[in-house]
């Protein structure tokens, strides 16, 4: 049986950036399907990466759920 991760709500995040795992708990989708996003930019949000690694902006996905494209 998978583990289930817990994630803060949007509202109580603090960090700026969020990893995929958490940028995909919070919009519903996989976290390929981001992966996707990243690799041919063409994703409704686009990551930036630190050390190799994507970040998704906190803003920009509140931006997306409040209706934002």
């Amino acid at each position: 049986m998978p583990s289930v991760q817990k994630f803060p709500s949007l509202e109580s995040e603090t960090r700026s950036h969020v990893d995929t795992a958490c940028a995909s708990f919070h919009v519903n989708r996989k976290p390929q399907t981001l992966r996707s996003w990243a690799c041919f930019e063409n994703g409704p949000l686009r990551p930036v990466r630190i050390s190799g690694r994507l970040a998704w902006s906190v803003a920009e996905i509140r931006r997306l759920l409040a209706g934002g494209e």
